[in-house]
């Protein structure tokens, strides 16, 4: 799949280390992986929920939340927000 505004994972690694290693795997499991459907998403990201219009990751043992949109048609993520799990409990990303 072709992973879009990449920008935004590196952003949220420099002020958040820790992230780094996990969004850096999810990144390159998602780039070699063609997925048709969200049920096939989830045999490789089970946790994975949808929100909405989004497609929610758990990133790094469920420290950071990972909000995406998916179109399986045209192969394409869309990144929209990386944020620590208490800001996604926050909610203000959903409007």
């Amino acid at each position: 799949m072709h992973v879009i505004t990449r920008r935004r994972l590196v952003e949220f690694a420099k002020v958040h280390p820790d992230a780094r290693t996990p969004l850096q795997h999810w990144l390159a499991i998602v780039r070699k992986t063609a997925y048709e459907s969200f049920a096939g998403l989830r045999v490789t990201f089970p946790s994975a929920d949808q929100v909405g219009r989004f497609t929610v990751f758990n990133i790094g043992g469920n420290k950071f939340r990972l909000i995406t949109a998916i179109h399986y048609n045209r192969q394409k993520v869309y990144i929209r927000h990386v944020l620590t799990h208490a800001e996604y409990d926050r909610g203000a990303w959903r409007t």
